[in-house]
């Protein structure tokens, strides 16, 4: 697999590339890097694909801001059309899971030129996921309560680290080894900080253009933190094509717990929709 670097301003970003074929970008979310996806890749290696592996901004081994404003969204963004330039084509099929699910969904609204095909995992549409009708209000906890602890504490060492990450993603020990190894838990964080405010789910939703890719949601029963109406309801802001798969027993991290299934998910959205 190749390896090469991307900037978009002054901001690196470490960027795996490997296959040949039609380009599937992926995109990972807390606490990951792009090893999120190392299972899945092959798969759609094999199949014929080119697949574009990041560490975001913040994450990995990619640089790693220490203002808070520039991982607001315009600029992730902006990390992911200079990721596209980079790989010298016009259009991806886009992939994301949790906070890369976000970003897929802001890539492919505010940039639509450069996405032929979305794919959700886990998250929904931004507008979807923050309204307080299809997100339980368990959940809607659960969610309020991990960002106004990331609000309250604006430095973060070992102490915190484990108690924020352990018991939720498989290969947890590996999660927090690389989270430790150079103090990326806070520009992890900076992700929520810049844009999950602690009132997000009592003001009005936000407002993007309208999906026009075909769009497939991937939601999965065992999600601790996540409703599956914040992915079914976001078929209301999608213009174009919009399929739902539900997948049963795996928990939020879709990716490392089910790759066989994800895999096959992908190759078949992809084919029926080129």
């Amino acid at each position: 697999m190749e390896s090469v670097r991307v900037m978009n301003g002054e901001v690196g970003l470490r960027l795996r590339v490997e296959g040949n074929g039609p380009t599937v970008l992926l995109l990972h979310g807390w606490p990951d890097t792009s090893a999120l996806w190392d299972e899945v890749a092959p798969k759609l290696v094999s199949a014929g694909y080119r697949v574009a592996l990041p560490d975001l901004r913040g994450c990995g081994d990619s640089d790693k801001p220490d203002d808070v404003n520039l991982y607001q969204m315009n600029h992730l963004v902006g990390d992911v059309s200079a990721i596209i330039e980079a790989l010298d084509i016009e259009k991806v099929s886009l992939v994301g899971h949790d906070w890369g699910a976000n970003l897929a969904w802001a890539t492919t609204a505010f940039r639509p030129d450069l996405v032929e095909r979305l794919v959700a995992l886990s998250v929904g549409h931004p507008t979807a996921f923050c309204s307080s009708a299809s997100i339980s209000n368990s959940k809607v906890g659960t969610c309020c309560s991990f960002t106004l602890t990331v609000w309250a504490r604006r430095s973060f060492d070992r102490t915190i680290t484990r108690p924020c990450v352990a018991g939720t993603p498989p290969r947890v020990e590996e999660v927090i080894k690389e989270l430790e190894r150079d103090g990326q838990m806070r520009t992890h964080l900076m992700w929520y900080r810049a844009n999950a405010r602690p009132n997000m789910f009592l003001t009005p939703p936000p407002s993007l253009p309208p999906i026009q890719a075909p769009t497939l949601g991937i939601w999965s029963s065992g999600d601790f933190a996540l409703s599956e109406g914040q992915m079914t309801e976001s078929a209301a802001y999608c213009a174009g094509e919009f399929r739902y798969l539900r997948l049963e027993s795996y928990g939020h991290w879709i990716p490392l717990e089910a790759p066989g299934e994800l895999g096959a998910a992908l190759i078949d959205f992809f084919s029926a929709t080129s």
